[in-house]
This record gives C-alpha cells, structure tokens and sequence, in this order.
C-alpha cells in the first residue's frame, strides 16, 4: 500500500470506506472523497486532513494515483467515469481491502449470512484483552474501540466479511469464519447454490497455513468444506463439533460450559441475549484458539463484551416500556431476537418491523411470516429500498396480510408518525417496544422517547 501517495474514495462516508480512509490516513497518504450527505464520519475524517466534497463530480478527479469505489456507486458516476478517462488506477472497496490484508501477519474476516458484526465484536474484546495491538474495521459501533474503527499495529487485521456481489471472495485472510449460510441478497444470487457456491470461493482463498472456523450445526455449510487446503476448526452445540457449549441455560442471558476436542474448559456467561448470541460467541472462541490465544483472556473477552450499536440496543424508555432497537432484518436474525426475549420477562413484547429491499421481502415473504410468533404484535411499515427502485411487485402490506394468516396480531402503519402514536397509546410499563430492521426504522424509538 506504500505505492499509493493520494487515494480518492468515492463514498467516503459510509462506515467501512471511511474506515478504510482513516487507516490510510494514518500511514500518512493524502486523502480525498466525495459523499452525497454530510455525516459524523465525514466530518470526522475533515478533522484528519481528508478533502471531502459533498455532491459527485469529476472536477475532484486530478493527480490521484488510485480511486476506491464501493459497490453501491454505479459506472455512471462522473468520478468514476473521470478515472477511467484518464487511465486512473481504480479498486472497489473489498479488492482494496483484499490487498491490506496482505499487509497483516494475521488478517480475519468474519463472514456469514447473520452475526459478523456481533462475532467481530466478541473478537476484539478478545484480542484487547490479550493485550493485542489490533486494527479493527466494524460494521458496526462498539463501545470499546469508541466507535467503528480501531487503528492498531501490523500484526492483527480484524475485519467483517459480507457477501454481497461475492465481495469477500476478493479477501486475503489467514483466518476466515463462516458463521452460518442461509439465502439472502437474492437480488445478486441466483438461488442457495450460489450462495453456497461463493462462501466455497471465500473458504479457498485461506492458504494452507491459515484455518477455516465454521459452523458444525449449520446445514449448508457442515458438508461444503471438506476438501480445503487450510486447516479447520468447526464450532457448534453437537459434540462432533471441535469447539461446542454443553448445559446451555438462558436466563435471562446465557451460559454454559466451554469444550474443546471433548474435554471441559471452563463456564462462560455472556451478556447479550439469545442463542444465536451462543454460536457467535462459539465462533470468536475457535477462532481464538486458532491463533493461540490464552484461554483466560478468550474466556475474558467473551465475557466482557456487551454488545454492539442497533444489535439488541437499549435506547430508554417509554411510559415504563424499555425500548430497544435491532438490526435484524433476515427472517432467521428476526426469529432468534424474538425467541431471545422470551427467556426476558418482558411483559408484552411490541414489535415494530421494517421490511429492508424489495427483492428481500419478495424472495423470502414466506418465512417473514413465520417469523414473528413470539411478539404479542407486529406493527409493519413501509419497506425500506435502499439500493432498490419500487416496481409494484411486493408492499408491506403483503406481509401483514400473510402474518394475519399466520395467526399473528400485525397491522399497517403508513407512515412513521402511526406506529409512534400506537405506541404511545397503548404501551404499559414492563413491555418491551422492540424497533427492527436494517433501515431508518430505529427512529420511532428514539422519537417515543422524546415525546413523553
């Protein structure tokens, strides 16, 4: 990455390119972006030294000597179509990150159809507490690296891997996790095979000195990575798996009992909910051992971490309910939040859900349905299209009519303004308003708080 003096990032705002120019910074590289919106992380990277336009325009294209671009900006760009005029060299985002990998002794990434963010979570608090140096790039926010990025030494690289457009097939890791493999972005995929088919290609890339950590329990993955050059370390409940959680208890969090090849190694008890809290704890654990960590800082880390933003986020309250916001937005995230509250004593659990993409709640409108079974009610608002144009095919209002079909109290609200008036009206103390979804959805909450 020394060759690079000047780098331009087109989108410079978002939360791993502005990670990424950070880290860039911090090697003493001029920066330069463009961004459509003013944020909290563009002005951020101002203070650094980044010149930052708002607004596209191929008037900032001049004497860089590399563009970065993320997937979301199309080959109309006038940046990007600049570049390419004038013979610029240009990475998207995830071959960029593929070559910053290189630069780490060791490089993870933490891939999976749900729960990267929350596993990278577990990880960091793990190599922090085994006074590690490590450079962290979240998805998400975490309190104990203030924020989303952490710029540490060139030994540890600790990154998500998301599958989008096949982007984590362009990484370079020495230690790849695959949490789980369901279908998803079925806007880019064809079907589960294909799916299957690029976690394969992101297995592969881990050279025979590095280990795949994957999932023992999970269907579509136990029998996919049976003929790697890496080596290999499978997690799970079932005993055949080389790292698994015996006596799990929930209540209200989880704990059970650590084993590694059989043998018992201690008890742990996390602070965030759920089971699917266990696997991704499970995961960070293998994942740990793998590197040869000490147990007592794995277990420490585990521990220690307390979650991150919009992942089971306790906002306040509202007329005694306690408000919490969720990024879930795929049918089995939904139903693993949900299922976690039970075990709670919330007295009703009012949920309000915001579809994320057109094709998602298209493809998967079936199992949204069967997702919600353990909220006393769904409110449901319009779905959120980010990358998306409507074409007609799928409302919001198809999903309340298959959750009322599904024996599930779900209603309609047009606009943000009806759920927050719902809620104000009807919420009790010791119920729980779970805000959900990917999108803007968090502000309902945010704005019952208020308005008290």
């Amino acid at each position: 990455m020394l060759k690079y003096n000047f780098i331009h990032f087109v989108g410079i705002g978002g939360i791993s390119m502005s990670g990424l120019a950070e880290i860039m910074l911090s090697r003493g590289c001029r920066i330069s972006g463009s961004d459509l919106h003013h944020s909290s992380l563009v002005e951020h990277l101002v203070k650094l030294g980044a010149e930052v336009q708002i607004g596209h325009s191929e008037q900032i294209i001049s004497n860089q000597d590399l563009m970065v671009f993320s997937s979301a900006i199309h080959s109309d760009n006038p940046e990007y179509k600049k570049a390419l005029a004038i013979g610029m060299k240009i990475l998207e985002r995830a071959d960029f990150l593929g070559e910053l990998m290189q630069e780490y002794e060791h490089a993870i990434a933490v891939a999976g159809t749900h729960g990267k963010t929350t596993t990278t979570g577990f990880m960091s608090s793990i190599l922090l507490k085994a006074d590690k140096d490590p450079t962290i790039l979240l998805g998400g926010e975490f309190d104990l690296i203030n924020g989303n990025l952490r710029i540490g030494g060139h030994e540890f690289l600790l990154t998500e891997a998301c599958e989008y457009k096949r982007s984590f097939v362009k990484f370079n890791p020495q230690y790849g996790v695959v949490l789980n493999i369901e279908e998803d972005h079925l806007d880019y995929y064809k079907n589960l095979e294909d799916i299957k088919s690029a976690f394969l290609e992101f297995a592969e890339k881990i050279s025979e000195y590095g280990y795949l950590i994957y999932n023992r329990d999970c269907k579509h993955s136990k029998d996919l990575f049976l003929d790697l050059k890496c080596k290999a370390m499978t997690f799970g409940l079932s005993k055949e798996a080389d790292v698994y959680a015996g006596s799990v208890v929930f209540s209200p969090f989880p704990h059970y009992e650590l084993f590694v090849n059989g043998k018992p190694k201690g008890k742990i008890t996390l602070k965030v909910p759920g089971l699917h809290n266990v696997y991704n704890s499970l995961a960070a654990v293998a994942c740990a051992l793998c590197m040869n960590l000490p147990l007592d800082s794995i277990i420490a880390g585990i521990e220690g971490f307390t979650g991150t933003k919009r992942r089971f986020e306790y906002k306040g309250t509202c007329k005694g309910a306690i408000v919490v916001d969720d990024y879930a937005h795929h049918p089995t995230e939904i139903k693993a939040t949900l299922s976690a509250i039970n075990n709670m004593n919330y007295n009703n659990c009012l949920c309000v859900f915001q579809p994320h993409t057109y094709t998602r709640t298209l493809s998967l409108l079936d199992e949204f349905a069967l997702s919600f079974e353990d909220a006393n009610l769904v409110l449901i608002v319009d779905i959120y299209p980010a990358r998306e144009i409507d074409d007609g095919s799928v409302h919001a209002k198809d999903l309340v009519e298959k959750l009322i079909q599904n024996n599930v109290n779900a209603i309609y609200c047009h606009s943000f303004e009806e759920a927050e008036s719902y809620f104000l009206e009807h919420a009790q103390k010791d119920d729980l308003i779970l805000t959900m979804g990917a999108g803007d959805v968090y502000l309902i909450g945010e704005h019952i708080i208020k308005s008290q």
